[in-house]
């Protein structure tokens, strides 16, 4: 542990997610060796730092390092550009030229978006791993090299590979030693170390003062779903820290000048084949997490309602902390004693409600809620009906309302359900709802 302590502040890692120590600690244990490794991850969650890791702490640091992005160079030029190629072997290859795999000979390669790489130079690629021999472009002398290769990418090889567009044999050539680095939003104890890492170094450049957040906003952060990651978030706080007045930011004023922290990522399945239009069974689920959504809404205006009669009747709540993970944001506060309004009194103690003297607590008379039995006979026989489970109830039901809420418009019906206009009219055809 000590030593990863080391390796994150020599690089300037920040965060204790078990899930980044678990990479970093395997970065490390590899780096002494000459095995090929594959760093997979989303875009933005610090690939190439890993991969200097690992050259920083091989056999071969002395060495030279070069990463390469596969996906930025040109298919046309890539193999000349790795394996470099002979005069007059192209139109332009007026002298001849080394490649990185000679040039870099004895160093570190790190191969980033390997999955972009052309097929061909896969396969010249693939040599290389097996017997270190390659060919320069235009020539037939054999030449070899030692060097190490790190790859990365930030798709799936094995969708790639049903796909025929990678190579398995390399894939498994190169998966020698995985390791999959966690996206921002894996990382949630992090966020906020992050931003006010980010938020100092900004601070010490233009010499002003670090931006803070309050607790409410430090929330919200955390529970955003960073779709661009570390380097999403970097960007954000430079532009808070250079825009914002106050050096303390509430929620209000991170919403009004960064608004997509509202948005939430509904969860999706991956993997499948055909368009979202042809399968109708994810927008369904996106209909229901809608639903779902709506129900939490509505739990939360009954809580309200509930500490609303509370408030007013006077009523005593014995065990406040026991209520106060239930309350709403309006009734959230701070305080651990029970309050009555009428009295103003205020204690901080409170027994349970069956030790209760009146007199114990206060002499003004306690106002309960008086509820007339009689007014409500007519309804003490009740029958129970079983909830609908059904999905394509459901669905039904909630095109139906969309429609009636905006006068049958199914352009605005289907915006307000999540759903693509086109999938709607797939859906009212399909119930017969014409």
């Amino acid at each position: 542990m000590k030593n990863l302590q080391s390796i994150k502040q020599r690089y300037g890692i920040i965060g204790r997610s078990p899930l980044l120590d678990r990479a970093l600690s395997t970065a490390v244990r590899v780096a002494n060796t000459d095995l090929t490794v594959l760093i997979t991850g989303k875009s933005g969650v610090g690939k190439e730092v890993f991969s200097k890791i690992i050259h920083d702490n091989s056999p071969r640091k002395h060495n030279k390092f070069i990463a390469i992005n596969c996906g930025a160079i040109p298919s046309g030029t890539i193999n000349s550009e790795l394996f470099g190629h002979e005069k007059g072997a192209f139109t332009g290859a007026i002298n001849e030229r080394k490649g990185y795999f000679e040039s870099h000979n004895g160093g570190t390669m790190f191969l980033d978006e390997i999955g972009e790489m052309p097929l061909d130079t896969q396969a010249y690629l693939l040599r290389v791993l097996e017997s270190g021999e390659f060919i320069r472009v235009g020539s037939n002398k054999i030449l070899t090299t030692d060097i190490r290769i790190i790859a990365a990418t930030n798709v799936d090889l094995e969708d790639k590979i049903k796909k025929g567009k990678f190579r398995e044999d390399l894939f498994y050539r190169l998966n020698i030693v995985p390791i999959s680095l966690p996206a921002l939003s894996e990382r949630r104890e992090d966020i906020y170390m992050l931003f006010r890492k980010f938020a100092i170094d900004f601070a010490e450049k233009y010499h002003i003062e670090p931006l803070r957040l309050e607790e409410t906003a430090k929330l919200m952060l955390e529970n955003y779903s960073w779709p661009g990651n570390i380097r999403e978030l970097k960007n954000l706080v430079e532009q808070l820290s250079i825009l914002s007045e106050d050096r303390l930011m509430d929620v209000e004023e991170l919403l009004n000048m960064a608004p997509q922290l509202r948005e939430r990522r509904l969860p999706v399945i991956s993997g499948g084949s055909g368009s979202l239009d042809e399968k109708g069974t994810m927008q369904e689920r996106e209909i229901l997490y809608n639903l779902l959504f709506d129900m939490k809404g509505d739990l939360n205006d009954l809580k309200t309602l509930v500490f609303e009669l509370i408030k007013d009747n006077d009523l005593r709540v014995p065990d406040v902390q026991q209520f106060k993970s239930l309350k709403p944001g309006a009734f959230a506060g701070e305080r651990t004693e029970s309050y009555y309004p009428t009295t103003g009194q205020k204690e901080r103690h409170v027994a349970p409600a069956a030790h209760y003297e009146e007199d114990d607590v206060y002499s003004g008379p306690v106002k309960p809620v008086m509820i007339d039995k009689s007014v409500h006979e007519d309804y003490d026989q009740m029958e129970v009906v079983e909830e609908n489970l059904s999905l394509e109830e459901n669905t039904k039901e909630l095109i139906k309302k969309a429609l009636k809420k905006h006068g049958g418009r199914r352009k605005d019906a289907a915006r307000d359900l999540g759903i693509s206009e086109r999938t709607l009219y797939r859906k009212i055809k399909e119930y017969e709802m014409e």
